[in-house]
């Protein structure tokens, strides 16, 4: 019976994480513009939903960016 665990890369989880964390940080970096510019379009306030997508978004998109480079920065023994 072949072994077709290794024909697997073990970096394959790594190649997802970097769009996602692009993603995630560009979604947060989006949510705090909108921040801004919502009460210069109009006389509202953002509402709260808006604040806690910038404030989870942003920072988790840093740190699993910080993870990735992490991760395929280890070298293979």
């Amino acid at each position: 019976m072949p072994d077709t665990s290794s024909d697997r890369s073990p970096r394959r989880a790594a190649d997802r994480l970097l769009p996602l964390a692009v993603g995630l940080f560009a979604i947060g970096v989006l949510a705090v513009i909108a921040i801004f510019l919502i009460p210069m379009v109009s006389d509202a306030h953002p509402g709260l939903w808006l604040y806690l997508v910038a404030m989870v978004a942003t920072p988790g998109g840093l740190l699993l960016a910080i993870g990735f480079a992490l991760w395929s920065g280890r070298r293979a023994r």
